[in-house]
């Protein structure tokens, strides 16, 4: 007997992301030899034709779908086999299917269940009645053949406990039926509708946050997911009620087809019945169910994709740089604690002192804050954005003046920073230290370098995200631990002062080889050389190959070794230099050397034109920071609360958060401002995330301020060309005919990109 040939997900992952089957293959091999996504995206350019992280990604998730697609199948072709119903046709079917729901749908007549009502009149023997009125035989009486079927033992009493037992049996075979099912759900993913209303028909008040979906239906294919989330959460606290609605007699008259009805047989009201009652009583429940299943698994992916691009923005923020900061915690109650960290980002000192309490406070609160910053000579001062920061923010700003010392005070988003403060990590690092101080200490990193810090922070208590409580969290997790690698990987990590929790992150590394590198460096000083991380216990080749080219040592004995060249190539650049006659030394970041360098000399079976480039690139710029340069911005002095604000008044704002439907906006005010999707632009905007990024410095205009729910309406359109945003969420799609055209997003670097974890 010959062996089954092994299920290979490759063809299909092809089609399905448009990527060539060699490519897919050799990703698979890549991972099969258990490589990660950043060392294959940057060190196997050759090997799978230069896709991206995106791309290698994507081939992983697919690979990964269909092989637990394909243990599902053999799990299902094994229970049916066992039942002895596995017929040749069903077979196939079962093996061509690559659709899980479709694969669920073929099997669910087969799936053990609890007692129902079909089961039960088959029990009664009722099932020979079920089969003849299936035939829609052209004659027949009805009655008399159902008439056979009483049996008072069974509890078959009469013509219609028959009847009723019969079309029991009938309407579970049409509910089960894959096709039947197919159509059902397809009908609603193309012509339902969902509609949402309060639960209490007297609740409509006016300030609710649902009153938009008090009175609300929309096509199902066109509902976006965060409109679909809102809802969804209304629901869970019990303010709305959500029902997904669709046209019956199309989808009954489609099943009648599909069962062979034939309105001139004596036995077609009796399937019509039946059919009826698949539909009402199982069909549209069980289907409504898959159909919102998928629903919120399509609006999930989309938040978690709107909330990943957030977070990369946050953590590849322009970085302050090495330079001495003061971080400044505000606190009305109990104090601002002011930290000094050196330019590495250790803590030096700390200071508490005292605003809004009292005239006699306030000036000791001067005297203590202008020694210490004539101690600690910092280069900037960073004052978190929470309660009091911007009365803090002007407070630093008068002191400095009248200092006559120019050093920059800059707003830093607290977002995140008291989940750190408390957290086993800021314990670790400062266990002597208040959590208040804590909080100041990361406030003051989270400007010298966004990414370091951030990476100590769960990215949920970042506060980027869309709906992110109401995502399936796994999904989360996964996708934004996904972004925190890439961006490390991306920036690269100074292997001698990076924090475990950074360390992590490189590729090939972990939490527990993380803690040994720093445990080793603590114990023995520096790396002197990429090559001594083989000295650390547990870390083996594998693990060396994976994390060594995103791994920087400046001023170490290997010059290589501060760029992102990786050791296996150390060989091939020191023939380089050999054959320019030039030292290794010389050779690195300098620019008219390398111009020099012919590839093609060098190109082999082993080393391909993408990595010799990439080489290249490195030697003019050796561990270069792709990230932007740092700019210094200032929100409006005069503008300070929600209170401050009237309508038509034109501010500076930094975004904090884009959206499916618009982008969030920090004007200085504590409560960020909405600009809707229509009012990001004069011309269409499809996608929010086409026209700004977290972090973009962008001007705005107050369309409206909302005391009572705390909202800010603003535009970012031009002053003519400023009209209301409809915000009532509506069913109705703008006609082709009056669609702007889309706006094209300018490539150019913008020099408005900041770190976006600072205010203006």
């Amino acid at each position: 007997m010959s062996e089954t040939p092994s299920f290979d997900p490759v063809p299909f992952a092809s089609k399905d992301l448009n990527i060539s089957a060699r490519q897919v293959a050799a990703v698979a091999k890549l991972f099969a030899e258990g490589n990660t996504v950043p060392f294959i995206a940057r060190y196997r350019k050759e090997a799978h034709g230069n896709l991206d992280e995106v791309q290698i990604t994507d081939i992983q998730e697919k690979l990964a779908y269909y092989n637990t697609l394909e243990s599902r199948r053999a799990t299902i072709l094994k229970s049916i086999e066992e039942q002895g119903k596995l017929t040749d046709d069903l077979r196939l079917k079962i093996e061509e299917c690559q659709s899980k729901t479709t694969l669920e749908d073929l099997y669910l007549p087969y799936k053990p269940k609890r007692r129902t009502r079909a089961m039960i009149a088959k029990e009664k023997g009722l099932e020979p009645l079920a089969e003849l009125i299936l035939t829609q035989a052209d004659s027949g009486d009805i009655d008399a053949e159902a008439a056979k079927f009483i049996n008072a033992e069974k509890e078959v009493a009469s013509i219609e406990d028959a009847l009723n037992g019969a079309r029991d049996i009938i309407a579970e075979q049409i509910a089960e039926k894959a096709e039947v099912r197919a159509l059902i759900r397809d009908a609603y993913f193309k012509t339902g509708a969902i509609t949402s209303a309060p639960v209490l028909s007297s609740e409509t008040d006016e300030n609710s946050k649902y009153k938009d979906y008090f009175d609300f239906s929309q096509p199902i294919d066109a509902i976006p997911s965060h409109r679909y989330l809102a809802i969804r959460r209304g629901e869970t606290e019990g303010v709305l009620r959500r029902k997904l609605t669709i046209d019956a007699d199309p989808q009954i008259e489609r099943m009648k087809a599909i069962v062979g009805a034939n309105p001139a047989s004596p036995f077609f009201p009796e399937l019509e019945k039946a059919i009826l009652d698949a539909y009402k009583r199982l069909l549209t429940t069980s289907v409504e169910i898959d159909v919102s299943v998928e629903m919120k698994m399509k609006a999930d992916r989309s938040a978690v994709e709107v909330f990943a691009k957030n977070l990369r923005s946050l953590l590849l923020a322009a970085p302050y740089g090495e330079k001495a900061v003061i971080g400044i915690d505000p606190g009305l109650r109990t104090g601002c604690k002011c930290v000094a960290l050196d330019a590495t980002g250790k803590y030096l000192d700390t200071i508490t002192i005292y605003l809004g309490q009292s005239a006699e406070k306030e000036k000791q609160a001067k005297i203590k804050l202008s020694e210490f910053i004539e101690k600690h000579q910092p280069q900037s001062i960073a004052v978190g954005n929470g309660t009091a920061g911007r009365e803090t923010e002007a407070f630093t700003k008068a002191l400095l003046k009248e200092m006559q010392n120019k050093i920059s005070v800059v707003s830093v988003s607290e977002a995140g920073a008291s989940v750190y403060s408390a957290s086993p990590i800021a314990r670790e690092e400062f266990p002597d230290l208040d959590l208040t101080i804590r909080g100041a200490i990361s406030i003051a990193r989270r400007l010298q370098d966004p990414l370091a810090e951030l990476v100590k922070v769960d990215p949920k208590s970042i506060g980027v995200g869309q709906y992110q409580h109401d995502v399936y969290q796994q999904l989360l997790k996964d996708k934004l631990d996904e972004v925190v690698v890439s961006c490390v990987n991306h920036v690269g990590v100074e292997l001698n002062t990076a924090s475990a929790p950074l360390l992590s992150r490189v590729a090939g590394i972990g939490d527990s080889l993380a803690k040994k590198i720093v445990e080793y460096r603590n114990e023995h000083g520096a790396f002197k050389s990429r090559k001594e991380l083989m000295e650390v216990s547990g870390l083996g080749p594998r693990a060396f190959e994976q994390a060594a080219g995103f791994l920087r040592i400046h001023g170490g004995v290997q010059p290589l070794d501060a760029s992102a060249v990786h050791p296996e190539r150390y060989k091939l650049v020191e023939q380089i230099a050999a054959d320019l006659g030039e030292q290794l030394e010389k050779l690195v970041g300098n620019v008219e050397v390398v111009k020099k360098i012919k590839l093609s000399t060098y190109v082999s079976d082993d080393v391909g034109e993408l990595t010799l480039k990439d080489i290249v690139d490195e030697l003019n710029k050796p561990g270069r920071d792709p990230r932007e340069q740092f700019e210094e911005v200032g929100f409006r002095e005069d503008v300070m609360t929600m209170n401050d604000l009237k309508e038509g008044m034109e501010l500076k704002g930094v975004v904090t958060n884009v959206t499916a439907f618009g982008a969030f906006v920090d004007i200085g005010v504590h409560q960020d401002g909405l600009v809707h999707i229509s009012q990001l632009s004069d011309q269409f905007v499809k996608d929010p995330a086409d026209v700004v990024q977290a972090g973009d410095r962008i001007d705005v205009r107050v369309l409206e301020v909302d005391l009572i729910r705390k909202r800010i309406s603003l535009s970012a359109k031009k002053k003519e060309a400023n009209k209301p945003a409809n915000k009532k969420p509506h069913g109705q799609r703008r006609p082709n005919n009056n669609r702007p055209q889309k706006q094209q997003r300018d490539n150019k670097p913008r020099g408005f990109v900041n770190n976006p974890f600072t205010g203006l």
